[in-house]
């Protein structure tokens, strides 16, 4: 923001509230992991509203990532869950970052599904990303397993805990392939 700000002074009105946003995402990343091994507060809130809010936010994010990607909104208005909003918010986002550094290509494309059918919620992440071999689907949530070049392999093992020990709900890979890249699909 700092080299952004030298370079458009005259746009500083329009990149402060930007600014003022990521501190708080740090903010928040910084309460998220000081919950981490505590006892869950938990509350209701609407599910719908707080995925819209992330997706947002990773739009307004994309082009800084250098890569064309289309962030597909299919949530469904007014579902509310009792959980720990600000760890499932996390682990959500933790799984749509990772469909982002799947994408290897141009024309990218992540879309979020959110439903309720009976008592149960279904999130679907898919993205057309390079694919997980089948003999990695398990181990993917194990920390410290990482495909990527950066990274500490930590992001999908945190949300399958968040998810299922946390929640009682269950994380797993539901398609991938090469050719059509990935669903991870949250049921709680």
């Amino acid at each position: 923001w700092v080299d952004w700000l030298k370079e458009h002074p005259e746009k500083t009105d329009e990149i402060i509230p930007e600014m003022e946003m990521d501190l708080q995402r740090l903010e928040q990343i910084g309460r998220r992991f000081s919950k981490m091994g505590t006892k869950s507060d938990f509350e209701e809130f609407d599910l719908s509203e707080r995925i819209e809010r992330i997706v947002d936010y990773l739009n307004k994010r994309l082009p800084s990532l250098g890569k064309k990607v289309e962030l597909r909104n299919d949530i469904h208005p007014g579902i509310t869950i009792f959980a720990n909003g600000s760890l499932l918010a996390w682990s959500i986002e933790n799984i749509i970052r990772n469909g982002i550094d799947a994408i290897e290509k141009n024309d990218g494309i992540v879309s979020i599904s959110l439903r309720k059918f009976n008592n149960e919620i279904k999130i679907r992440i898919q993205d057309n990303g390079r694919g997980i071999p089948k003999k990695d689907w398990k181990n993917i949530f194990r920390p410290g397993f990482s495909t990527k070049k950066a990274g500490w392999g930590l992001g999908l093992s945190l949300s399958s805990r968040i998810i299922e020990d946390i929640h009682g709900g269950q994380l797993k890979v539901s398609e991938s392939s090469n050719e059509v890249g990935t669903i991870l699909e949250i049921s709680l």
